[in-house]
């Protein structure tokens, strides 16, 4: 899974070229991993704000609003690819436009049949 992560203050600030410019370069990469069979899925996430974050103290759930962490960087979706090699996960996220701004996370799926292994 690659998991992306962004500021959306930061995007809503850029030129409205440069926003083109990222979701042109989203599209080519989608529509090669579409070609390749390497896309199983994904979706963009809500802003953090409508995020609920839940902690259970002592059995009291606590609900708090917004993301977990403090930050101006938040998880802004995921894609889930089904590659030959962990490398090529790595590849496909160093193309994504929020790797050069931001940053990206190649995390396995842990499924019963094949664990943890990348």
């Amino acid at each position: 899974m690659l998991l992306i992560y962004n500021n959306p203050a930061a995007i809503e600030a850029m030129p409205e070229s440069e926003r083109a410019q990222i979701f042109a370069d989203v599209d080519a990469i989608m529509a090669e991993l579409t070609e390749s069979g390497e896309l199983v899925g994904g979706e963009a996430l809500a802003p953090g704000e409508q995020a609920r974050t839940v902690r259970v103290r002592e059995g009291v759930p606590a609900v708090t609003d917004g993301p977990f962490a403090e930050a101006k960087e938040e998880l802004a979706g995921y894609l889930t690819v089904d590659c030959e090699s962990v490398e090529r996960a790595v590849e496909i996220a160093a193309r994504w436009p929020d790797a050069k701004r931001w940053a990206m996370e190649v995390r396995p799926v842990m499924t019963p049949d094949a664990g943890a292994e990348m």
